[in-house]
């Protein structure tokens, strides 16, 4: 049978899926634009006002000025004949002039982007050494016939460090104290060791504790059982294990790529690097809108870029395995026992005791001395105003910890529901993930002013797309599976197909993936109010007491020492939350537990069985170099179909 112009049925929906995967882009990417040109008059104020006052502080605003400015500058009279000149002018490769400097945006965003994205390079060797080390028990315990996982503790605690803590503490201890490195600047490869550091760790533990849970994953499904007990060796193995765990991974990795090029603004800022990021900032400090707008709109432009680059590298890994319903889903054993629980026990008594000591306090009167020492009446000390610190940590974590709560679980909605719809989400999540939540808090700042409900709107606008990204690779490879396939053909329609029988095998590692971003966006929203752009002064917020206390680090530790231990626990407690009571969709017994962990030790290369779905075609060929088929289905594996 053809299709409508000749094609047949195969082509024709390949082709009908394709043009809406490139209207969703085009869309995404215009909606995006239209915002990035749009700039200069979210906040509702004059252009022309902005760069007179930035110009001068004491020049009247008379409307012979503005209009001066106005023909300076060549503004339009009105915002939608703006966004027309701009549009041009991108076409053309004309980014404008500067507001403030009178020179070429252009240069300036290529030479911040150049930087930023050299740094990304540093970053992402140690990102890679950090998860490795991360994700390496779990594939010694997966060759070992184990799908249990550990706490992640290590994990959280690297996922949990402010960047522009950790660039703080690294630049204190090793650059002023020590005198390893320098301080400042940006003149050669010695300049990028410690912000790679700052940015590379966290990054590196995010990776790699997503890394662990897909490998857990994939150990758990049959194919595994099945390498082991044919003799396969154990590089082989692990090989397999990594290989099938990539996919699910790949869209993080585009996301964390985007990360390190745009949102480093804190850390670029303290190590004074010339990057895209500190650019962007300063732009919008002194209203200069165009050189923020060529900022944003490289953004865009890299995060897309990294975006499909992800995707292309998801299916290139997947390859046959989607085309041929050789994939499954699985879960792996949650983490058991006491010593699992005593870490997020640990922390929740952590955070629940300083909260309820903190709400007894006044965080706002300054009653004790500037920076007063701890001691048995002032548990945490003061701060440089003489206000309590632990009053202002435990009123900080009803507002900080709550609203990370609630943009968590709006991010979680959100992003399942935009995943089930892969194909329509695509671009906005590509768009979305091409701003740093410091961005989405420079336009949402423009727009309503630095409060706290524009750093939540901020923080969530940027939150649910990688939630989005993990549900459709998991979407995906559930409707590859050969049960899911045949049941269009038995009737079963699509809103009950996603709801009844995808949606339960995605939901849980979503889920687990919502909450190891809680502490994400805790940190978000803190670093939006270290930057001035959340919560004003005197709130009680971690992020702005972190900031106050950041000029007084070297003699005071104490007085950013208890916000950053709290944001600590708070993402060691999620995570390891997160990893207890997995639900196991392939269920071992002991004999295919001995096989994994003695079934690897041949030397030599072996077949691997390999059972149809009646378990009765068997093939002695080398295990493929594609993904691991997850069809086999030994004996000793118990199905659910």
């Amino acid at each position: 049978m053809r299709g409508p112009v000749g094609l047949a049925p195969g082509a024709a929906s390949g082709l009908a899926s394709g043009a809406l995967v490139g209207a969703s882009r085009l869309g995404a990417l215009a909606a995006a634009l239209a915002v990035v040109g749009a700039l200069p008059w979210l906040s509702g104020r004059d252009p022309a006002l902005s760069v007179l006052r930035a110009r001068s502080e004491e020049q009247v605003a008379t409307p012979e000025a503005l209009a001066s400015v106005r023909e300076d500058l060549d503004l339009a009279p009105t915002a939608g004949g703006q966004l027309v000149r701009w549009a041009a002018g991108v076409l053309r490769g004309d980014l404008g002039d500067s507001w403030v400097s009178g020179r070429p945006v252009l240069p300036d965003v290529l030479s911040g982007l150049a930087v930023s994205l050299t740094l990304m390079g540093f970053a992402i060797a140690v990102a890679a050494v950090v998860a490795a080390l991360v994700v390496a028990p779990a594939l010694r315990a997966a060759v070992r016939g184990s799908s249990r996982r550990s706490g992640g503790a290590a994990a959280a605690l690297l996922t949990a460090l402010p960047e522009f803590l950790l660039a703080t503490a690294l630049l204190v201890v090793l650059a002023v104290h020590l005198r390893w490195l320098p301080p400042y600047g940006w003149e050669g490869p010695q300049h990028a060791v410690l912000p790679a550091l700052a940015l590379g760790l966290p990054a590196g533990g995010l990776l790699g504790r997503l890394l662990s849970d897909a490998v857990s994953s994939a150990a758990a499904e049959p194919w595994a059982a099945t390498w082991a007990a044919a003799g396969t060796t154990r590089a082989r193995l692990v090989g397999g294990l990594l290989l099938r765990a990539v996919p699910g991974v790949a869209p993080q990795v585009g996301m964390v790529l985007v990360g390190l090029a745009g949102g480093a603004v804190a850390v670029e800022r303290i190590f004074a690097i010339p990057g895209i990021g500190r650019t962007s900032l300063g732009a919008a400090g002194a209203q200069d809108a165009p050189v923020l707008q060529g900022c944003v709109l490289a953004l865009l432009v890299v995060g897309v870029v990294c975006g499909a680059g992800a995707a292309l590298l998801r299916r290139v890994v997947l390859g046959r395995a989607l085309r041929t319903a050789g994939l499954s889903v699985a879960e792996p054993e949650g983490a058991r026992g006491w010593g699992a629980r005593a870490v997020p026990l640990a922390c929740a008594a952590l955070l629940v005791g300083t909260t309820v000591a903190g709400l007894l306090r006044d965080p706002y009167a300054p009653e004790h001395s500037r920076l007063q020492v701890p001691s048995l009446a002032l548990p945490l000390g003061a701060d440089a105003s003489g206000r309590d610190l632990l009053a202002r940590v435990g009123h900080g974590a009803a507002s900080t910890i709550g609203t990370a709560v609630l943009v968590c679980v709006l991010a979680a909605v959100v992003g399942i529901a935009a995943g089930l719809l892969p194909r329509l989400s695509t671009g906005p999540v590509e768009v979305t993930n091409a701003a740093p939540p410091v961005l989405a808090g420079l336009v949402t700042a423009a727009a309503l002013g630095p409060t706290a409900h524009g750093a939540a709107i901020a923080v969530l606008v940027v939150s649910w797309a990688p939630l989005a990204a993990h549900t459709s690779a998991l979407v995906t490879e559930a409707r590859a599976q050969p049960h899911v396939r045949v049941l269009p053909l038995l009737g079963v329609g699509r809103a009950r197909l996603l709801l009844v029988h995808v949606l339960p095998d995605v939901l849980p590692p979503v889920l687990r993936h919502a909450a190891l971003r809680l502490p994400g966006i805790a940190l978000a929203l803190a670093s939006l109010g270290f930057l001035g752009l959340g919560p004003q002064p005197p709130a009680p917020d971690w992020g702005l007491v972190l900031a106050e206390g950041m000029p007084y680090v070297e003699r005071a530790p104490w007085a950013v020492l208890a916000p950053a231990a709290s944001l600590v626990a708070l993402s060691v407690l999620a995570v390891t939350l997160s990893s207890l009571g997995g639900v196991t969709r392939w269920r071992r017994t002991s004999t295919t537990s001995s096989a994994l962990a003695a079934g690897t030790s041949a030397s030599t290369s072996h077949g691997s069985a390999l059972a149809g779905p009646s378990g009765a075609a068997t093939s002695t060929t080398e295990p493929t170099p594609q993904l691991p088929s997850s069809t086999a289905t030994p004996p000793q594996v118990d199905t659910r179909p």
